[in-house]
Protein backbone atom coordinates (compact mmCIF):
# COMPACT_ATOMS: atom_id res chain seq x y z
CA UNK A 1 0.00 0.00 0.00
CA UNK A 2 1.56 3.16 -0.73
CA UNK A 3 2.14 5.73 1.85
CA UNK A 4 -0.45 8.15 0.42
CA UNK A 5 -3.88 6.31 0.12
CA UNK A 6 -4.82 6.11 -3.12
CA UNK A 7 -8.30 7.11 -3.99
CA UNK A 8 -11.08 6.03 -7.25
CA UNK A 9 -14.54 7.98 -7.04
CA UNK A 10 -17.09 6.49 -9.09
CA UNK A 11 -19.76 9.27 -9.75
CA UNK A 12 -18.62 12.96 -10.46
CA UNK A 13 -22.03 14.73 -9.13
CA UNK A 14 -22.26 16.64 -6.43
CA UNK A 15 -21.30 13.88 -3.54
CA UNK A 16 -18.86 12.93 -5.31
CA UNK A 17 -16.95 16.45 -4.55
CA UNK A 18 -17.52 16.02 -1.31
CA UNK A 19 -15.94 12.88 -1.31
CA UNK A 20 -13.21 14.27 -3.12
CA UNK A 21 -12.71 16.89 -0.87
CA UNK A 22 -12.61 14.58 2.23
CA UNK A 23 -10.01 12.50 0.41
CA UNK A 24 -7.66 15.13 0.32
CA UNK A 25 -8.18 16.50 3.99
CA UNK A 26 -7.49 13.06 5.04
CA UNK A 27 -4.47 12.99 3.27
CA UNK A 28 -5.10 10.82 0.29
CA UNK A 29 -5.09 11.36 -3.32
CA UNK A 30 -7.68 11.40 -5.85
CA UNK A 31 -5.84 9.15 -8.64
CA UNK A 32 -8.93 8.23 -10.67
CA UNK A 33 -12.52 9.36 -11.37
CA UNK A 34 -15.14 7.81 -13.26
CA UNK A 35 -18.23 9.45 -14.67
CA UNK A 36 -20.65 8.00 -17.00
CA UNK A 37 -18.75 8.27 -20.21
CA UNK A 38 -14.64 8.52 -20.78
CA UNK A 39 -15.07 12.21 -21.82
CA UNK A 40 -17.10 12.93 -18.61
CA UNK A 41 -14.63 11.20 -17.09
CA UNK A 42 -11.60 13.11 -18.18
CA UNK A 43 -13.57 16.58 -17.59
CA UNK A 44 -14.31 15.48 -14.15
CA UNK A 45 -10.73 13.72 -13.22
CA UNK A 46 -10.19 17.89 -13.91
CA UNK A 47 -12.82 19.13 -11.90
CA UNK A 48 -11.95 17.07 -8.83
CA UNK A 49 -8.53 17.43 -9.39
CA UNK A 50 -7.85 13.74 -9.61
CA UNK A 51 -5.02 12.71 -11.74
CA UNK A 52 -6.96 10.81 -14.46
CA UNK A 53 -10.41 9.70 -15.81
CA UNK A 54 -11.44 6.41 -16.08
CA UNK A 55 -12.99 4.91 -19.15
CA UNK A 56 -15.63 3.09 -16.79
CA UNK A 57 -16.15 2.54 -13.15
CA UNK A 58 -15.53 -1.43 -13.44
CA UNK A 59 -11.70 0.06 -15.13
CA UNK A 60 -11.54 2.66 -12.26
CA UNK A 61 -11.69 -0.55 -9.51
CA UNK A 62 -9.49 -3.13 -11.17
CA UNK A 63 -6.68 -0.09 -11.73
CA UNK A 64 -3.63 -0.64 -9.03
CA UNK A 65 -3.25 2.80 -8.40
CA UNK A 66 -6.73 2.51 -6.41
CA UNK A 67 -6.56 1.53 -2.64
CA UNK A 68 -10.02 2.86 -1.56
CA UNK A 69 -13.13 3.10 -4.04
CA UNK A 70 -15.90 5.50 -3.31
CA UNK A 71 -19.02 4.44 -4.52
CA UNK A 72 -21.33 7.76 -5.16
CA UNK A 73 -23.56 6.29 -8.33
CA UNK A 74 -26.96 5.83 -8.82
CA UNK A 75 -28.74 3.48 -6.14
CA UNK A 76 -29.15 0.64 -8.12
CA UNK A 77 -25.62 0.54 -9.38
CA UNK A 78 -24.37 -0.04 -6.00
CA UNK A 79 -24.44 -3.52 -5.57
CA UNK A 80 -22.69 -4.53 -8.50
CA UNK A 81 -19.91 -1.83 -7.92
CA UNK A 82 -19.00 -2.43 -4.34
CA UNK A 83 -19.30 -5.97 -4.78
CA UNK A 84 -16.56 -6.27 -7.59
CA UNK A 85 -14.67 -3.54 -5.76
CA UNK A 86 -14.37 -5.89 -2.52
CA UNK A 87 -13.86 -9.40 -4.42
CA UNK A 88 -10.59 -6.95 -5.34
CA UNK A 89 -10.07 -7.01 -1.97
CA UNK A 90 -10.41 -2.97 -2.49
CA UNK A 91 -11.59 -0.93 0.47
CA UNK A 92 -14.68 0.46 -0.04
CA UNK A 93 -17.03 3.65 0.56
CA UNK A 94 -20.49 3.17 -0.52
CA UNK A 95 -22.70 5.56 -0.76
CA UNK A 96 -26.18 4.90 0.90
CA UNK A 97 -28.56 3.02 0.27
CA UNK A 98 -26.13 0.31 -0.06
CA UNK A 99 -28.79 -1.50 -2.16
CA UNK A 100 -32.26 -1.15 -3.46
CA UNK A 101 -33.50 -4.45 -1.97
CA UNK A 102 -32.69 -5.90 1.29
CA UNK A 103 -31.19 -9.36 -0.31
CA UNK A 104 -28.88 -6.98 -2.12
CA UNK A 105 -27.50 -5.31 0.91
CA UNK A 106 -27.42 -8.00 2.83
CA UNK A 107 -24.69 -9.40 0.24
CA UNK A 108 -22.41 -6.78 0.48
CA UNK A 109 -22.84 -6.48 4.31
CA UNK A 110 -22.05 -10.32 3.73
CA UNK A 111 -18.96 -9.81 1.26
CA UNK A 112 -17.70 -7.42 2.93
CA UNK A 113 -16.35 -9.23 5.91
CA UNK A 114 -12.92 -8.89 7.00
CA UNK A 115 -12.37 -5.78 5.00
CA UNK A 116 -12.73 -2.13 5.58
CA UNK A 117 -15.93 -1.00 3.92
CA UNK A 118 -18.23 2.19 5.30
CA UNK A 119 -21.24 3.74 4.37
CA UNK A 120 -21.23 7.92 5.14
CA UNK A 121 -23.50 8.01 7.86
CA UNK A 122 -21.71 11.32 8.79
CA UNK A 123 -24.35 13.28 11.32
CA UNK A 124 -22.50 11.05 13.76
CA UNK A 125 -19.48 13.18 13.81
CA UNK A 126 -20.84 16.11 14.72
CA UNK A 127 -19.18 16.82 17.91
CA UNK A 128 -22.98 17.25 19.41
CA UNK A 129 -23.90 13.93 18.09
CA UNK A 130 -21.00 12.60 19.93
CA UNK A 131 -21.66 14.53 23.42
CA UNK A 132 -25.03 12.99 23.63
CA UNK A 133 -24.03 9.81 22.65
CA UNK A 134 -21.29 10.39 25.40
CA UNK A 135 -23.56 11.61 28.14
CA UNK A 136 -26.41 8.95 27.28
CA UNK A 137 -23.88 6.44 27.47
CA UNK A 138 -22.34 7.33 31.42
CA UNK A 139 -26.39 7.63 32.52
CA UNK A 140 -26.70 11.04 32.83
CA UNK A 141 -30.07 10.99 31.32
CA UNK A 142 -31.04 7.92 32.93
CA UNK A 143 -33.51 5.38 31.34
CA UNK A 144 -34.74 6.62 27.82
CA UNK A 145 -38.20 6.70 27.22
CA UNK A 146 -38.96 8.76 24.23
CA UNK A 147 -37.15 9.25 21.00
CA UNK A 148 -38.61 11.70 18.42
CA UNK A 149 -37.75 14.61 15.70
CA UNK A 150 -38.27 14.72 12.03
CA UNK A 151 -35.61 14.99 8.67
CA UNK A 152 -37.57 17.57 6.52
CA UNK A 153 -36.33 18.83 2.96
CA UNK A 154 -38.00 20.73 0.47
CA UNK A 155 -35.84 20.53 -2.64
CA UNK A 156 -38.69 17.87 -4.25
CA UNK A 157 -41.78 20.77 -3.24
CA UNK A 158 -43.83 22.12 -6.21
CA UNK A 159 -42.55 18.71 -8.47
CA UNK A 160 -38.87 19.90 -8.64
CA UNK A 161 -37.16 17.19 -10.72
CA UNK A 162 -35.83 14.32 -8.85
CA UNK A 163 -33.63 12.84 -11.37
CA UNK A 164 -32.72 9.19 -11.20
CA UNK A 165 -34.34 9.39 -7.72
CA UNK A 166 -37.01 9.58 -8.99
CA UNK A 167 -37.27 6.94 -10.87
CA UNK A 168 -38.04 3.50 -8.58
CA UNK A 169 -35.67 1.36 -11.24
CA UNK A 170 -32.61 3.42 -10.39
CA UNK A 171 -33.55 5.27 -6.91
CA UNK A 172 -35.48 2.24 -4.95
CA UNK A 173 -38.81 1.43 -4.54
CA UNK A 174 -38.69 4.34 -1.07
CA UNK A 175 -37.87 7.82 -1.55
CA UNK A 176 -37.80 10.22 0.81
CA UNK A 177 -36.74 7.63 3.82
CA UNK A 178 -34.66 5.64 2.06
CA UNK A 179 -32.55 8.97 1.32
CA UNK A 180 -32.83 10.87 4.34
CA UNK A 181 -35.03 9.04 6.96
CA UNK A 182 -32.15 6.52 7.45
CA UNK A 183 -29.99 9.20 7.92
CA UNK A 184 -32.58 10.07 11.50
CA UNK A 185 -32.75 6.43 12.32
CA UNK A 186 -28.89 5.89 12.01
CA UNK A 187 -27.93 9.17 14.50
CA UNK A 188 -30.84 8.57 17.16
CA UNK A 189 -29.93 4.63 17.13
CA UNK A 190 -26.24 5.13 17.34
CA UNK A 191 -26.64 8.43 20.08
CA UNK A 192 -29.36 6.34 22.16
CA UNK A 193 -27.56 2.85 21.97
CA UNK A 194 -31.45 1.75 21.34
CA UNK A 195 -32.72 -0.56 18.42
CA UNK A 196 -35.53 -0.07 16.77
CA UNK A 197 -37.36 -2.99 16.52
CA UNK A 198 -41.31 -2.83 15.70
CA UNK A 199 -42.50 0.25 13.32
CA UNK A 200 -45.69 1.26 11.80
CA UNK A 201 -45.61 4.03 9.00
CA UNK A 202 -47.77 5.87 6.35
CA UNK A 203 -46.45 7.47 3.10
CA UNK A 204 -47.67 10.05 1.12
CA UNK A 205 -46.77 12.42 -1.96
CA UNK A 206 -44.95 9.23 -4.11
CA UNK A 207 -42.85 8.43 -1.22
CA UNK A 208 -41.61 12.15 -0.83
CA UNK A 209 -42.97 12.09 2.81
CA UNK A 210 -43.41 9.50 5.67
CA UNK A 211 -44.60 10.04 9.34
CA UNK A 212 -43.01 6.41 11.35
CA UNK A 213 -44.03 5.62 14.80
CA UNK A 214 -41.97 2.94 16.75
CA UNK A 215 -40.85 0.71 19.74
CA UNK A 216 -37.70 0.00 20.56
CA UNK A 217 -35.58 -3.11 22.37
CA UNK A 218 -35.21 -1.13 25.54
CA UNK A 219 -38.77 -0.35 25.98
CA UNK A 220 -38.83 3.58 24.35
CA UNK A 221 -41.28 4.40 22.05
CA UNK A 222 -40.96 7.23 19.19
CA UNK A 223 -41.70 9.04 16.12
CA UNK A 224 -39.89 10.71 13.23
CA UNK A 225 -41.26 12.65 10.11
CA UNK A 226 -39.49 12.89 6.88
CA UNK A 227 -40.26 15.14 3.99
CA UNK A 228 -38.55 15.76 1.18
CA UNK A 229 -41.19 18.45 0.03
CA UNK A 230 -41.71 20.80 3.54
CA UNK A 231 -41.43 24.40 2.27
CA UNK A 232 -39.10 26.09 3.64
CA UNK A 233 -36.94 23.47 5.19
CA UNK A 234 -33.57 22.71 3.88
CA UNK A 235 -31.87 20.31 5.97
CA UNK A 236 -34.09 20.13 9.19
CA UNK A 237 -32.21 16.94 10.87
CA UNK A 238 -33.46 17.56 14.37
CA UNK A 239 -33.60 14.32 17.39
CA UNK A 240 -35.04 14.73 20.41
CA UNK A 241 -33.62 12.17 23.32
CA UNK A 242 -36.15 12.60 26.56
CA UNK A 243 -34.53 10.29 29.73
CA UNK A 244 -36.31 10.23 33.25
CA UNK A 245 -33.21 12.88 34.79
CA UNK A 246 -32.28 14.55 30.77
CA UNK A 247 -33.22 15.69 27.56
CA UNK A 248 -31.50 16.50 24.57
CA UNK A 249 -32.29 17.87 21.27
CA UNK A 250 -30.14 18.50 18.11
CA UNK A 251 -30.34 20.43 15.10
CA UNK A 252 -28.54 19.70 12.12
CA UNK A 253 -29.20 23.35 10.80
CA UNK A 254 -27.74 25.02 14.14
CA UNK A 255 -25.43 22.19 15.08
CA UNK A 256 -22.78 23.86 16.79
CA UNK A 257 -24.93 23.14 20.13
CA UNK A 258 -26.79 20.47 22.25
CA UNK A 259 -29.94 21.79 23.99
CA UNK A 260 -29.87 19.88 27.54
CA UNK A 261 -33.12 19.35 30.07
CA UNK A 262 -32.77 18.46 33.68
CA UNK A 263 -34.61 19.02 36.33
CA UNK A 264 -33.22 21.30 38.04
CA UNK A 265 -33.11 23.81 34.72
CA UNK A 266 -32.30 23.45 30.94
CA UNK A 267 -28.67 24.79 29.47
CA UNK A 268 -27.01 24.75 26.01
CA UNK A 269 -24.08 23.17 25.48
CA UNK A 270 -21.55 24.60 22.54
CA UNK A 271 -18.86 22.84 21.12
CA UNK A 272 -15.48 23.25 22.40
CA UNK A 273 -17.38 24.26 26.16
CA UNK A 274 -14.91 22.66 28.79
CA UNK A 275 -18.20 20.40 29.82
CA UNK A 276 -17.85 18.74 26.47
CA UNK A 277 -17.06 14.95 26.53
CA UNK A 278 -13.56 13.15 25.05
CA UNK A 279 -15.72 11.90 22.59
CA UNK A 280 -16.91 15.56 21.26
CA UNK A 281 -13.62 16.97 21.71
CA UNK A 282 -11.94 14.51 19.14
CA UNK A 283 -13.84 16.00 16.53
CA UNK A 284 -14.27 19.45 17.60
CA UNK A 285 -11.26 20.88 14.93
CA UNK A 286 -11.78 24.45 14.98
CA UNK A 287 -11.75 27.06 18.02
CA UNK A 288 -15.37 27.91 19.26
CA UNK A 289 -17.38 30.81 17.05
CA UNK A 290 -15.81 29.09 13.53
CA UNK A 291 -18.69 26.60 12.81
CA UNK A 292 -17.97 23.06 11.60
CA UNK A 293 -20.72 22.20 9.40
CA UNK A 294 -21.17 19.00 6.95
CA UNK A 295 -17.94 18.93 4.87
CA UNK A 296 -16.05 18.91 8.32
CA UNK A 297 -18.32 15.71 9.48
CA UNK A 298 -17.90 13.63 5.83
CA UNK A 299 -13.74 14.79 5.86
CA UNK A 300 -13.87 13.72 9.42
CA UNK A 301 -15.90 10.30 7.82
CA UNK A 302 -13.58 9.68 5.88
CA UNK A 303 -10.65 9.95 7.73
CA UNK A 304 -11.78 7.46 10.18
CA UNK A 305 -12.23 5.14 7.34
CA UNK A 306 -8.93 5.87 6.34
CA UNK A 307 -7.52 5.09 9.96
CA UNK A 308 -9.09 1.82 9.67
CA UNK A 309 -7.46 0.87 6.20
CA UNK A 310 -4.38 1.13 8.08
CA UNK A 311 -5.08 -0.87 10.91
CA UNK A 312 -6.86 1.60 13.03
CA UNK A 313 -10.08 0.89 15.42
CA UNK A 314 -11.57 4.40 15.55
CA UNK A 315 -14.97 4.75 17.52
CA UNK A 316 -18.41 4.44 15.99
CA UNK A 317 -16.98 4.43 12.47
CA UNK A 318 -20.43 3.42 10.05
CA UNK A 319 -20.05 0.08 8.53
CA UNK A 320 -21.63 -2.04 5.55
CA UNK A 321 -23.30 -3.76 8.58
CA UNK A 322 -24.99 -0.50 9.58
CA UNK A 323 -25.63 0.12 5.68
CA UNK A 324 -27.44 -3.08 6.24
CA UNK A 325 -29.43 -2.32 9.15
CA UNK A 326 -30.70 1.50 7.32
CA UNK A 327 -32.14 -1.32 4.48
CA UNK A 328 -33.53 -3.52 7.03
CA UNK A 329 -35.64 -0.15 8.17
CA UNK A 330 -36.61 0.97 4.62
CA UNK A 331 -37.79 -2.48 4.01
CA UNK A 332 -39.90 -2.61 7.07
CA UNK A 333 -41.37 1.16 6.15
CA UNK A 334 -42.08 0.13 3.12
CA UNK A 335 -44.21 -2.95 4.23
CA UNK A 336 -45.88 -1.64 7.17
CA UNK A 337 -46.90 1.35 4.87
CA UNK A 338 -48.18 -1.16 1.79
CA UNK A 339 -50.20 -3.01 4.72
CA UNK A 340 -51.37 -0.42 7.28
CA UNK A 341 -49.89 -2.50 9.81
CA UNK A 342 -47.26 -2.52 12.68
CA UNK A 343 -44.34 -4.82 11.64
CA UNK A 344 -40.86 -5.79 12.84
CA UNK A 345 -37.38 -4.77 11.67
CA UNK A 346 -35.70 -7.84 10.98
CA UNK A 347 -32.59 -7.79 12.95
Amino acid sequence: MADRLRAGIIGAGFIGGVHAHAVRAAGGEVTRVAASSPDRSHEAAVRLGARTGAVSGEALIDADDVDVVHVCTPNSTHVALARRALAAGKSVICEKPLATTLDGARELASAAHGLVATVPFVYRFYPAAREIRARVHAGESGPLHLLHGAYLQDWQAAGAPAGWRGDAAEGGAHRAFADVGVHWCDLVEFSSGHRITRLQAATAGGGTASTVQFETDTGATGSVVVSQTALGRRNALRISLDGERAAYRFDQEAPEAVRIGGIDGDRTLHRGSSASSEAAARYSLLPPGHPQGYQDCFNAFVADTYSAVRGGVPDGLPTFADGLRAAALTDAVIRSSESSTWVEVPS
